[in-house]
């Protein structure tokens, strides 16, 4: 049975539990409610591995476990697509018995464009709405002073409200008030969702992993042999090693001869356990004075997951220093897996303007990936061949060849110049065109 977590105030918490009656019975929903959205990290933190997904009941509690789970992590809310703002509007009406245009709404920054779109449709004059915006750092009194000040001042009707607190705070100053609660359409949409993603990601999870594990110059360890049995004694040192992993992955271990092995398992083991197989790559590059690489293969069949971990390990071995590669069955290839510097870019690309530019530039796919991926997760704005150089383990020279002729096929821009501490000729910036 799937279990998928409900986290949200107690009374959308209930809500969404009503609807979720409706679904399927292999899938069990637990409810988590808090009093404050700040006990969101330490609720998803703490359940997190006894759970196949989490439905939250608004994107602040979304945004808050967001930036504490991983990437790949089963996780939806129920974006407001404008039903749940024209039930206001009516209920407002009908309460007040008179045509409803002019009011103050608060909303999370990130639902901005579902806003505007919202009131665009209802053909209401900007000027006459006014919203306020918040991210997970909220201000819970400057969002009710932002209600309050406008109904004193008298340009509004009324307000529109995502928060329970808020709510509450303006009924007592007797201003009309709604809030923006989800609508069951929206529940059972988002329900559909978060459903769909923990099948795909059990599928997944089963899915064949081959990991190639090769100890690189292993034809010169005899040469520095110390007793006649060395290298028999190193062999059996490496099984040990290796059948250990093994273990943890219920997997199977096949030597193919001169340091070259080959382990077949599950994806979803060999991504739980991605530490230990770090832990046995120092363990086995200790032992042999080798350095080890490793490429990690997934796919449908035994046959597409082993040819993923061949351009894995070829990858891992033209590295510096090797390491763990993995090379996805959706073509997208993982770097220094498991460590801070861990980068995932694809070497695969259906944009025929993009494939035309590059072959223009004599840049690969996966070099222009890879270039983004890493621009991406530094956060650059602007950089320097030289920040290249280091981070993507070539040449200066390289780095800069590269940047010249992204830019004369106008996928990069010159972004302006950094002086250098010591004397030289200062530093060209660069930006691509993302």
């Amino acid at each position: 049975m799937y279990r998928i977590g409900v986290v949200g105030p107690r009374p959308s918490v209930e809500r969404i539990l009503a609807v979720a009656n409706e679904f399927e019975h292999e899938i069990e929903f637990v409810p988590f409610r808090y009093e404050d959205v700040r006990d969101v990290s330490k609720i998803v933190l703490e359940h997190h591995p006894e759970l196949n997904g989490w439905f939250f009941s608004g994107p602040i509690p979304f945004t808050i476990a967001k930036n504490v789970l991983s990437p790949d992590a089963n996780l939806v809310y129920c974006p407001p697509n404008g039903s749940n703002l024209y039930r206001c509007f009516i209920q407002m009406s009908i309460d007040q018995k008179t045509a409803v245009n002019r009011v103050s709404i608060d909303m999370i920054d990130s639902e901005g464009t579902h806003l505007r779109e919202a009131m665009s449709e209802l053909d209401i004059p900007e000027e006459e709405i006014y919203v306020s915006t918040y991210d997970e750092n909220f201000d819970l009194d400057a969002i009710t002073q932002f209600h309050v000040s406008l109904w004193r001042e008298g340009k509004t009707q009324g307000a529109f409200t995502t928060f329970s607190v808020v709510e509450h705070a303006l009924r007592e100053e007797g201003i009309p008030v709604y809030r923006v609660l989800m609508t069951k359409m929206e529940i059972r949409q988002a329900m559909k969702i978060v459903i769909e993603k923990v099948k795909s990601s059990y599928f997944k999870d089963t899915q064949i992993g081959v990991e190639i594990i090769e100890l690189e110059q292993f034809d010169k360890i005899p040469e520095r042999a110390s007793t006649r049995f060395y290298l028999q004694h190193l062999e059996l040192k490496i099984r040990q090693i290796l059948l250990a992993l093994c273990d943890r992955l219920d997997g199977s271990l096949l030597a193919n001869g001169n340091g070259r092995y080959q382990i077949f398992s599950s994806r979803g083991a060999i991504q739980r356990e991605i530490e230990m197989l770090r832990h046995t790559v120092e363990q086995l590059s200790l032992e042999a004075e080798v350095p080890v690489a490793v490429g990690v293969g997934f796919g449908d069949t035994a046959f597409s997951a082993e040819n993923n971990a061949r351009k894995a390990i070829q990858h891992a071995k033209e590295r510096p220093g090797a390491g763990i590669v993995v090379v996805q069955d959706n073509g997208v290839m993982m770097e220094s897996v498991g460590e801070a510097e861990e980068l995932a870019y694809s070497f695969r690309s259906s944009d025929r303007a993009l494939l035309e530019k590059l072959n223009r530039a004599n840049v690969s796919v996966k070099s222009y990936h890879k270039l983004r991926a890493l621009i991406q997760r530094m956060g650059w704005k602007s950089f320097s061949t030289t920040d290249i150089a280091s981070h993507l383990s070539m040449t200066v020279r390289n780095a800069q060849r590269i940047m010249g002729s992204l830019c004369e096929v106008d996928l990069a821009e010159f972004n302006g110049e950094e002086q250098q501490a010591v004397r030289g000729r200062p530093k060209k910036l660069y930006k691509l065109k993302i």
